[in-house]
């Protein structure tokens, strides 16, 4: 991921109808340098096998566009549950995510940090992820599959990662292994208290997360603003320089040595394609400096449309 030349910006696409057939025409009419998908129903266990002809045409019309893909893991899962039922099925999830990335030729799949749910499972859940998960990452690496990224959460209910100072133990647990990266959500970030809208906030976060988990391991951001305050551990997704935390805070993350060629993926309100195109230009402004970005702005696309991407 280090080593893209250029900017790889772009967004969580559709794939209902097929993965290629839906999703490839939209990254190209977003303009999107790096897609990520769902390979189940984000809302319900139910595993699908995929389509082989549609995985390998996929994977074929990404390496043609040279757009880096990812996985994003279904929504319901918590490896760090207090019930054994929710632990297996999370396992198994991921298991089949790591399985489709391969196919697909993600890079990495993204997966939520999850929450102890109450305080006495919080003093012994990091042993458990570690049962759990290290497995998975010792499997995706010895075939050399995506990596596992994990995100942290909005904040609330006894999360096991919702401030960046949090991954460090979360890290640490997994025995810091090579297969297992970071995934920033600003709007996450931002409900979990990291004030991003204040001048130089969002650089302060990007080194306290390079504090907590070393250089290297920051492998994806999902770049979206918010529709509520700073603190508010809700996740509500907004078009960028939309919302509460504001335009000034994207050119600073995307200025960020941290972010540098890292992908970046926009789950912002969109019907169709047109408002991640619109935020994919924004974005891409505001990464060439203030006098590009600033032109950019005077030309974007509509404001804020339907709400597509499912809260997370």
């Amino acid at each position: 991921m280090r080593t893209l030349s250029r900017r790889s910006i772009g967004a969580h696409a559709p794939t209902a109808g097929g993965l290629a057939t839906i999703a490839l025409p939209y990254v190209d009419a977003a303009a999107a340098r790096a897609v990520q998908v769902f390979v189940s129903n984000p809302r319900a266990w139910v595993l699908s096998p995929g389509d082989p002809a549609q995985d390998e045409a996929f994977r074929a019309g990404c390496a043609e566009r040279s757009v880096p893909a990812y996985v994003h893991a279904n929504l319901l899962v918590n490896v760090a549950s207090p019930t054994p039922a929710t632990v297996e099925r999370s396992t198994q999830t991921l298991a089949h995510a790591l399985r489709r990335g391969r196919s697909i030729g993600a890079k990495g799949v993204v997966f939520h940090a999850g929450s102890a749910v109450n305080s006495s499972h919080a003093r012994t859940v990091l042993r458990q992820l570690r049962k759990a998960i290290v497995p998975l990452l010792d499997e995706t690496a010895s075939v050399d599959g995506p990596s596992l990224l994990v995100e942290p959460s909005a904040g609330g209910g006894h999360c096991l990662a919702a401030r960046v100072e949090d991954l460090g133990p979360y890290l640490d647990a997994l025995g810091w292994h090579p297969a297992v990266g970071v995934c920033l959500d600003t709007c996450h970030a931002y409900a979990a208290g990291h004030d991003l809208a204040a001048p130089g906030g969002m650089t302060a976060t990007l080194d306290a997360l390079v504090a907590a988990v070393g250089p290297g391991r920051l492998a994806l951001v999902h770049a979206n603003d918010s529709k509520d305050p700073c603190g508010s551990l809700r996740d509500r997704h907004e078009t960028i320089g939309a919302g509460r935390i504001g335009e000034a805070a994207f050119a600073e993350l995307l200025a960020h040595p941290a972010t540098a060629g890292v992908p970046v993926i926009v789950e912002t309100p969109s019907t169709g394609h047109a408002g991640h195109a619109a935020d994919i230009a924004r974005l891409t402004g505001l990464a060439r400096g203030p006098a590009r970005s600033r032109s950019r702005s005077r030309s974007r696309l509509g404001g804020a449309a339907e709400i597509v991407w499912p809260d997370k």
